[in-house]
């Protein structure tokens, strides 16, 4: 696969074509502007297996950032009634993009969301692209001093959502993830559960992570995440002064052996209570905490 030029997340190249099987008509009363004049005409799927295809992005904090950073990819925008005075900016962006926007009872609402935890607001987008991680972009972002977080196996959305919420709050821009059978990819729930994080985030993805780590080496201190005996506490990473890239495994199952081997370093978050482990989401964010600490002239820019 053809690997992206830039360092930033890629553009999603169908989104701004429209999409085959739409027919243009002039929305109803409660799609007009103030004042009663009508709003320009909207593209209206009538698609509806293209329309299940597309990802529900629900909640203001993911919504906003969508908008905010790739609005071309939104296809539609479904907004309740108490909602409707905080969506007029991006009811605004569909019109001029001819795209629908409809407010609509909280029960359709929660049916189009596919959650009642869907905060008064849904955009119906194309997937995001993720593509095979760029070396050279990588050596990029370690010379400028920026880490690289990479899930392993993180099989749980809400965590990947929660790990990208605390990645984008500490100022960690980069995230990977591998090929393990188990990785979750970016869903309708991770959207949810990480309020925008992930729009915040390059996201790439890794095949054959043990020998992609060798490739990652020459720029960056490889960090495995382990309880096993020969895991160094987490103090071990003020030690390090190069770009870290830090990996998180499975819930369950933490790192593959394999993949630990390859790591420069194996470290763990000591307990000082009666519990074995942390959630991986939580420990995510205090190893994104520790590095920006710890890396502070450079972390994130």
């Amino acid at each position: 696969m053809k690997q992206p030029s830039k360092s930033t997340r890629p553009a999603n190249r169908g989104a701004q074509a429209k999409p085959r099987g739409l027919k243009t008509e002039q929305p109803p009363a409660s799609e007009q502007k103030a004042g009663g004049e009508p709003a320009p005409a909207t593209a209206v799927p009538t698609d509806l297996d293209w329309h299940d295809k597309l990802a529900k992005i629900s909640g203001f904090a993911a919504v906003s950032a969508l908008f905010k950073h790739e609005p071309l990819r939104v296809m539609r925008l479904y907004y309740e009634e108490r909602a409707k005075h905080q969506v007029g900016g991006w009811c605004a962006q569909m019109a001029k993009n001819r795209r629908p926007y409809r407010c609509v009872e909280e029960d359709e609402l929660t049916r189009i969301a596919g959650t009642v935890l869907h905060g008064g607001v849904v955009a119906a987008a194309m997937p995001r692209a993720v593509y095979d991680l760029n070396f050279e972009t990588a050596k990029s972002w370690a010379k400028a001093g920026q880490h690289l977080f990479i899930l392993d196996g993180v099989g749980n959305p809400h965590n990947l959502g929660a790990i990208a919420r605390s990645l984008a709050f500490f100022g960690i821009r980069h995230l990977a993830l591998s090929d393990h059978p188990e990785q979750s990819g970016i869903s309708d729930a991770a959207h949810r559960v990480a309020e925008g994080g992930l729009e915040e985030l390059s996201i790439d993805r890794i095949k054959h992570l043990p020998d992609a780590i060798g490739k990652l080496r020459p720029y960056y201190h490889v960090v495995g995440t382990s309880l096993g005996g020969k895991a160094q506490p987490l103090t071990a990473l003020g030690g390090i002064f190069r770009p870290i890239a830090l990996i998180l495994g499975n819930e369950e199952h933490g790192l593959p052996q394999a993949t630990q081997k390859a790591c420069d370093t194996l470290v763990t978050i000591p307990a000082l209570g009666n519990m074995q482990s942390l959630n991986v989401s939580a420990s995510a964010a205090i190893f994104a905490y520790e590095l920006t600490r710890r890396f502070a002239p450079t972390a994130g820019r």
